[in-house]
């Protein structure tokens, strides 16, 4: 098989798996980050076509649960506005100011993230917390859109395993709908990319054949994941949710200790 050929089928591939783990749960850079190092990338334009190529996939799962965010207006203007404004902070601290101090940080993050997800339910009972009421209070605000602003932070730097910091936060601020919260999660992760994707363009560190390849296939995995999250059930996504956050924390540990 021609070289070049092969070389689209990995690219295309990879961003499908991605598109899909990003709408269920997020990590999906994982995925399509070490491909491109293996096919030869620099690490920072690797992250940074990758963060190009997997942000329509984030549309695509925006349509897929476009169902369940009926009624989440207020919700996604306002933790949208402050994920812009992250996600800036965090594509600029990339640009100017690689942190190998919080690279290592990472894995320990998502992990920390995993066991928070998984710990939801005992938590909610624990501390009494209520579901969401439709006009929450100003405390509520407060914690929300500092918390999303951190992660958006986060999201703009690097990203990978930031859809399950986000989703874990959610359901402790009383999103006990996994479908609407993954929806939302998905729209916070365009917003959040949205000013990284400008900013890489403009400081040219994005290889746009790649990308626009991957693009397409990060868009059709995106929808894919969204439609099958939604038809196999709350217990079965929560369980890949964990599953994929332990494999993530697993990868970077030995990609930073291996």
């Amino acid at each position: 098989m021609n070289l070049l050929i092969l070389h689209g089928i990995i690219l295309f591939a990879s961003a499908f798996v991605a598109g899909a783990i990003n709408a269920i749960a997020g990590g999906g850079t994982l995925v399509t980050f070490p491909v491109l190092i293996w096919l030869g990338l620099d690490p920072k334009i690797a992250n940074a076509t990758s963060t190009v190529a997997l942000w329509p996939g984030l549309f695509g799962g925006l349509y897929g649960y476009r169902r369940e965010l009926e009624n989440s207006s207020t919700l996604l203007v306002r933790l949208g506005a402050i994920s812009v404004l992250g996600g800036a902070v965090g594509a600029w601290l990339l640009i100017a100011t690689p942190s190998p101090t919080f690279a290592r940080m990472v894995p320990f993050l998502i992990l920390f993230a995993t066991l928070l997800f998984m710990a939801q339910g005992a938590i909610t009972r624990r501390l009494q917390l209520q579901p969401i009421a439709a006009e929450p209070r100003t405390s509520w605000w407060l914690g929300a859109l500092v918390f999303q602003f951190c992660s958006a932070i986060y999201g703009g730097y690097f990203g990978a395993g930031n859809g399950i910091l986000m989703l874990a936060a959610m359901g402790l601020l009383g999103l006990h709908e996994i479908h609407r919260a993954n929806g939302i999660k998905n729209f916070l992760g365009i917003c959040i990319n949205s000013v990284a994707v400008l900013s890489f363009s403009l400081t040219h560190l994005v290889v746009w054949p790649d990308a626009l390849l991957m693009a397409v296939g990060a868009l059709l995995g995106g929808y894919f994941g969204a439609r099958m999250a939604v038809r196999i059930g709350q217990l079965i996504v929560r369980r890949a949710i964990v599953m994929i956050g332990f494999v993530i924390t697993f990868f970077m540990l030995w990609k930073l200790w291996g």
